[in-house]
C-alpha cells in the first residue's frame, strides 16, 4: 500500500495522513464544526451533504476549503428529516424523506434514480461554488453493493474524482474487488480508511490509531459539531460528535504525536490533481 504515497513524491515508508469532517450542511452545528475544524484545527477535508437542510448555509460560508460530496441517500434520524434532490420515488420512505436504513434503501432504490440523484447532488454543490476535491457514500450506502458502487465509480471517472472506498479487507465481505475496479479505472482512494468508533475518547482513540498507522496514505473520518441545544435534539450520539469537534480544534498534541512518528498531513487535492494528471 505504498504506490500511492510514492505516486504523490514521497518514500515508500512514508504515511500520510488526511483527516476528513464528513456530514458539512446537515446542520448549523455541524456548519460551525466543520469550518471551525479546517480553518482552526487539524482537519484538512471535509464532506457536503447536499440534500440536508443546512447545505446551503454551508455553500455562503465556503472559503475554498478542501471539500467534496458525501453522496447521500439516507436520512437516518427518527425526527429531523431531508429527501431527495430529484424527482426519485424509489428513494423515498413513508415519511417523504430518504429511507433511513440500508436495507430500506438498498430493497427499494431503483439504480437508475441512484444515478440521477447522486449526479444531481455533485451538480449542485458545483453550481453553488464547490470545488469539489472528492466523493464519498454516506453511511457507506454506494460502498458494499455492486449496482450502487458502479453508480460511484462511474461519477468519479465521469467527474475525475478520487473515490473514498472501504479498505481492502472488506472485499470479501463484499463479495466483489471495488479496489481493483476502481484502479482499472483510474480512479483513486486513500489506502486505509479508519472511522472513530469508540466507548472512550476521541483523543485516547485517535492517539493510538497514529501510533499504529501504516505506511501509504490514511484517512481519518471524523464528525465534528458545537454543542448546542439543536444538536441535542437532532443526534442520539451528540456527545461523539461535540467530543470530535474538541479534538479537531485541539490538535496541537496530536500534530506533535505525528511529528514523532513520521506523519505528513495532506488534503484530498493531491490525490485529484494526480488522478486527473493522468487521465
Amino acid at each position: 500500500m505504498t504506490a500511492l504515497a510514492e505516486a504523490l513524491g514521497y518514500a515508500s515508508d512514508d504515511a500520510l495522513l488526511i483527516i476528513s469532517c464528513d456530514e458539512l450542511g446537515v446542520s448549523w452545528a455541524h456548519n460551525a464544526g466543520v469550518f471551525g475544524a479546517l480553518r482552526e484545527g487539524m482537519a484538512t477535508a471535509a464532506g457536503l451533504v447536499v440534500p440536508a437542510p443546512w447545505s446551503r448555509e454551508a455553500a455562503a460560508r465556503y472559503r475554498g476549503e478542501d471539500v467534496g460530496v458525501h453522496l447521500t441517500l439516507n436520512a437516518e434520524y427518527d425526527l429531523y428529516r431531508w429527501g431527495p434532490t430529484t424527482h426519485c420515488p424509489s428513494l423515498l420512505d413513508g415519511d417523504g424523506g430518504f429511507p433511513r436504513t440500508l436495507d430500506d434503501l438498498w430493497d427499494h432504490a431503483d439504480t437508475e434514480e441512484v444515478r440521477r440523484e447522486c449526479r444531481a447532488q455533485i451538480e449542485r454543490a458545483i453550481y453553488w461554488g464547490f470545488d469539489i476535491s472528492h466523493l464519498s457514500a454516506h453511511l457507506g450506502a454506494l460502498d458494499l453493493r455492486p449496482e450502487f458502487f458502479d453508480v460511484a465509480l462511474d461519477l468519479a471517472i465521469e467527474f475525475r474524482l478520487p473515490l473514498r472506498m472501504p479498505p481492502a479487507s472488506v472485499e470479501r465481505q463484499a463479495g466483489f474487488p471495488f479496489r481493483s475496479l476502481a484502479a482499472e479505472q483510474g480512479v483513486i482512494s486513500p489506502d486505509h480508511v479508519i472511522r472513530v468508533n469508540r466507548t472512550s475518547s476521541a483523543r485516547r482513540v485517535l492517539e493510538r490509531l497514529l501510533g499504529e498507522i501504516r505506511p501509504g496514505v490514511t484517512e481519518v473520518v471524523l464528525r465534528p459539531a458545537v454543542d448546542s441545544p439543536e444538536l441535542r435534539a437532532i443526534a442520539p450520539d451528540w456527545p461523539a460528535r461535540v467530543d470530535d469537534h474538541d479534538l479537531a480544534l485541539d490538535g496541537a498534541s496530536l500534530r506533535a504525536l505525528g511529528r514523532r512518528v513520521g506523519l505528513t498531513t495532506i488534503g484530498y487535492r493531491v490525490l485529484r490533481d494526480l488522478q486527473r494528471s493522468r487521465t
